[in-house]
C-alpha cells in the first residue's frame, strides 16, 4: 500500500499536536521511514529529474514543521552545527549520509571558542532516519547524488544557529539560508 506525502503530513501534524517533544518526534521518525520506503514518493520527489539544492515540499502552518528534499550534486563533508532552538529529522532517500554527533566539552563561556569531541557516527541508508533535538551538535557527509528528506520544527533559515570548527576550537552564531546549501 502506498504512503503519500499528504498522509505523512497529516500524520505528522497529528503527532506533533499531541506531543511536540522528543517522544512525538520519535513517532514522526517511524512515519518518515515509511514515506521513504514508498517508491511512488521517491519517484515523484527524489528521482533522476530532481533538481539540485534544497526545496520545501510541505509546510504545516498550524504546527510550523517543514518537509524539505535535499538533492546533493557533490561530495560533501559538513561542519558540526546545531539547529538553534529547533529540531530536525533526517531520512535518507537515495545513496547514504554519514551522521556524526558531537559532544561539546566546554561550557560556552568564552565567546567564539568551543571544544568538541566526536560522540558517535552512523550511516543513514534508504528509509533510515535520525532525529536531532534542540541543541544537538552534528555534522553530515554524503557522496554526490545523495538525496535526503529533512523534517524541521520551523524554517531554520530564520534562526540563529551555531557552526563549529573543531580543529581550531571555534564557534560562530549565524543565520544562513537553507536553499541551495548543505544542511
Amino acid at each position: 500500500m502506498s504512503y503519500s506525502l499528504e498522509q505523512f503530513a497529516a500524520d505528522t501534524q497529528q503527532i506533533l499536536k499531541q506531543n511536540p517533544g522528543p517522544a512525538g518526534r520519535e513517532k514522526v521518525c517511524v512515519k518518515l521511514a515509511a514515506l521513504l520506503e514508498d517508491d511512488d514518493f521517491i519517484a515523484a520527489y527524489c528521482g533522476p529529474d530532481a533538481r539540485p539544492g534544497a526545496r520545501v515540499i510541505h509546510h504545516d502552518p498550524e504546527t510550523d514543521f517543514n518537509v524539505l528534499v535535499h538533492v546533493m550534486e557533490n561530495d560533501h563533508v559538513g561542519w558540526p552545527h546545531d539547529h538553534g532552538s529547533s529540531w530536525a529529522i533526517y531520512g535518507q532517500a537515495v545513496k547514504h549520509t554519514d551522521m556524526t554527533v558531537w559532544k561539546r566539552l566546554d561550557d560556552g563561556a568564552e565567546a567564539g571558542k568551543a571544544e568538541l569531541e566526536r560522540e558517535k557516527t552512523f550511516r543513514l541508508d534508504r528509509a533510515t532516519v535520525g532525529v536531532f533535538n534542540e541543541g544537538t551538535v552534528h555534522s553530515i557527509a554524503y557522496p554526490a547524488g545523495a538525496i535526503f528528506v529533512r523534517v524541521t520544527g520551523t524554517d531554520l533559515g530564520k534562526l540563529e544557529r551555531l557552526r563549529f570548527d573543531p580543529e581550531n576550537g571555534t564557534v560562530v552564531s549565524e543565520k544562513r539560508p537553507i536553499f541551495g546549501s548543505a544542511a
